[in-house]
């Protein structure tokens, strides 16, 4: 006969007066599991087991006691500790604070709010329950209480640096990053040796365009923490951009290492530094390894029907007058949709511009995440039946790869914004063509590979060049001589080819080089580069950022197109065919050293790509003496992008869907993803 909970209760505090306290437990565990929805039984339970010093010790030592088992990882145990002091003294703001980490612990987070507002009502002063709601209510992205919180935290103890760090990532979050940059300097000057803040104010200077001040804050931040490899790469990134190139002897220092072992960096960080696929997979590995541990949210049944229109979702930061849109536009305005429904999330910053106009009339639907939470987010495109979600970010600046993890679509699809692996188990294809990723390097990448027939790179047929009267000197070119020229991001120039470049200009006295002038830095370092390897700082020409149309029409006044190594030209390069201007490439091992070869081979200039450093000095040199030779690729350019494969949008379009359906049909049919060869 079973015994009921009072009968047991009387039998366990007879055995406990006994001495025989295991016995009791054993008889309330049997209890539990005849009844395990009896919460008298589960807290009877949970007192007989707290510790002595919970059960019989002063105030302190219980404090002490449930304080220990939360450190120590016992969540359960110093709950129910805490619940049980708290029937002892019930105005103890402190236990009350304690409660409520351990509730916060248990995901019981309505009670752990409950819990830290009892303990600062009791006793305003105590700084990490302020602390501890600020973190609560900034998870639940209640962002303005949040701020209110910590500081009243800062209020009950002006060098509290946690405080100021976490005011001030909450205003970098708005983007407010005047407000976030006096805050971590409060922090900073609460803790000189507090790495965290120096590393988020030089986040806060990179997104206020500030990089020097961005590398000399990572720069701190990786001397007051040993081997801070996160803030080490930033300061190497921040270096790249600069064309401070000092940095190099540090990588390579740390090339085995950095981002491979020990903590996880931005494997975007990294790219112009070194062209090893094998390490770049690494590195992406352990990121997502550190970022992404989230637990998938099942998936519902596989359909018994095929669906009548396959969903398109895709995912980007980018959805304005950026990259990633200019590529994209032509291929959106292809898709079949009769077989297609296609879909746009966007969690950007920007909120406008003409192309994010043109995007908004080519989809179904139009959504805007960027204040959604991940499982807000992971439930909305779960409601739209998203049957393929595609990452047009994946580690490049505010991407959000992490939602992938949650398993937003059967199909994930890594695709144009990073170019390289995920290194992720939850991504299932990476989008490339075989000069992109040939057979010998996919053991470098996690996804199955969708092989597109020519470029993996799509386009838009309609981009307009302005016809203008310009000249080459309202750029401040000369008139006369062999314009060189590379508008390539500043970050991705090495010494490797800027040496090459240097000894072109000196051999060709009538030459110029026009490069981009990206920040405030880069410019004065360049040039003293320059004029380290005895050539005038006269014969380097910077040109500002235009207008994609302006942009466009200048590149006329260029002859030749000198490409980057570790990181090619990517929609630069295809701006500068579609202008009709000839590139000169090198091919690496990674994706990104191998993105130009795959654009000039899908325009039908393969004798353009070189695969060595001698080899592209030669095709250069010989280019600038045959006059005839570069007019006729010119012009080849010219008379045939409108038949090339990297300026045909409506084929593009066609091999890409063709390969979202077998994705599709190898998931219907229950198969695993596998490489895809698009014919």
């Amino acid at each position: 006969m079973k015994l009921s909970f009072d009968q047991v209760r009387r039998r366990a505090k007879s055995l406990e007066r006994q001495g025989s306290k295991n016995e009791a437990i054993k008889l309330y565990e049997e209890f539990l599991e005849s009844y395990p929805k009896n919460e008298r039984a589960r807290k009877a339970l949970a007192e007989l087991k707290l510790p002595a010093e919970v059960a019989k010790g002063s105030l302190q030592e219980k404090v002490t006691a449930v304080r220990r088992l939360f450190d120590s990882g016992q969540i359960q145990a110093s709950f129910d500790a805490a619940n049980a002091v708290l029937k002892e003294v019930p105005n103890s703001g402190v236990v009350w604070n304690l409660l409520g980490a351990a509730a916060f612990g248990l995901k019981k987070f309505d009670l752990a709010e409950q819990s830290f507002r009892k303990a600062v009502e009791l006793e305003p002063e105590i700084t990490q329950a302020h602390a501890n709601l600020g973190v609560l209510l900034y998870q639940q992205e209640r962002l303005q209480a949040a701020l209110e919180a910590f500081a009243n935290a800062i209020k009950t103890n002006p060098q509290y640096a946690e405080g100021y760090n976490s005011i001030g990532g909450i205003y970098h979050k708005l983007g407010k990053f005047d407000a976030a940059e006096k805050y971590f300097v409060g922090a900073i000057q609460a803790n000189k040796n507090y790495a965290e803040a120096y590393y988020n104010l030089g986040n806060t200077f990179f997104k206020s365009g500030k990089i020097s001040a961005a590398q000399q804050s990572f720069g701190f931040a990786a001397q007051v923490q040993g081997e801070n490899m996160p803030a080490m790469s930033q300061k190497l990134y921040m270096q790249a951009l600069l064309c401070d190139w000092s940095g190099i002897a540090d990588f390579e220092k740390l090339a085995p290492r950095i981002g491979i072992e020990g903590d996880a960096v931005e494997p975007f960080s990294m790219l112009s530094y070194d062209d090893n696929a094998e390490r770049q997979q690494k590195r992406a590995a352990n990121m997502i390894r550190k970022r992404c541990h989230v637990n998938a949210v099942p998936l519902p049944e596989r359909p018994v029907a095929r669906s009548e229109k396959i969903k398109i979702g895709y995912f980007s930061a980018d959805f304005h007058d950026h990259a990633t849109l200019i590529l994209m536009i032509g291929l959106l305005e292809h898709h079949d949709r009769e077989k297609f429904e296609i879909h746009a999330y966007s969690y950007g910053i920007v909120k406008q511009g003409v192309k994010r106009d043109r995007l908004s009339k080519l989809v179904d639907s139009f959504v805007d995440i960027s204040m959604a939470s991940d499982p807000q987010i992971v439930a909305a495109v779960r409601q739209q039946k998203i049957d393929i979600a595609v990452d047009l970010k994946g580690f490049t600046r505010q991407g959000r790869s992490g939602l992938f993890a949650y398993r937003l679509a059967p199909i994930q699809i890594s695709y144009l914004g990073y170019p390289g692996t995920l290194g992720a188990d939850f991504m299932d294809y990476i989008v490339a063509d075989k000069v992109i990723i040939p057979d010998n390097l996919r053991q470098f990448y996690t996804e199955k590979v969708i092989y597109l027939p020519d470029s993996y790179q799509p386009n838009d047929r309609n981009r307009i060049i302005p016809e203008t009267t310009t000249t080459r000197s309202d750029f401040g070119l000369p008139e006369k001589g062999f314009v060189f020229c590379c508008f390539n991001s500043n970050y991705k120039i090495t010494p490797r080819e800027f040496d090459i470049w240097m000894r072109l200009l000196a051999k060709y006295d009538d030459s110029v080089l026009w490069l981009l002038n990206a920040n405030e830095g880069v410019r004065e370092n360049l040039l003293r580069e320059v004029e380290a390897r005895g050539i005038a700082r006269e014969r380097i020409v910077f040109a500002e950022r235009l207008q994609e149309p302006e942009h466009l029409a200048r590149h006329k006044h260029a002859d030749l197109f000198l490409d980057t190594f570790n990181v090619n030209a990517h929609t630069t390069a295809s701006d500068a065919l579609w202008a009709g201007l000839p590139i000169v490439t090198k091919t690496g091992e990674s994706f990104a050293a191998r993105v130009a070869a795959s654009l000039l081979c899908a325009v039908g200039l393969p004798e353009l790509v070189a695969e060595t450093e001698e080899q592209y000095e030669a095709l250069i040199i010989d280019l600038v003496e045959n006059p005839g030779r570069l007019a006729q690729i010119r012009q080849q350019l010219i008379d045939n992008r409108l038949s090339a494969p990297l300026f045909d949008s409506a084929t593009y379009t066609k091999h890409l869907e063709k390969a979202y359906v077998e994705a599709y049909d190898r998931y219907f049919e229950g198969k695993e993803p596998d490489h895809i060869f698009v014919s």
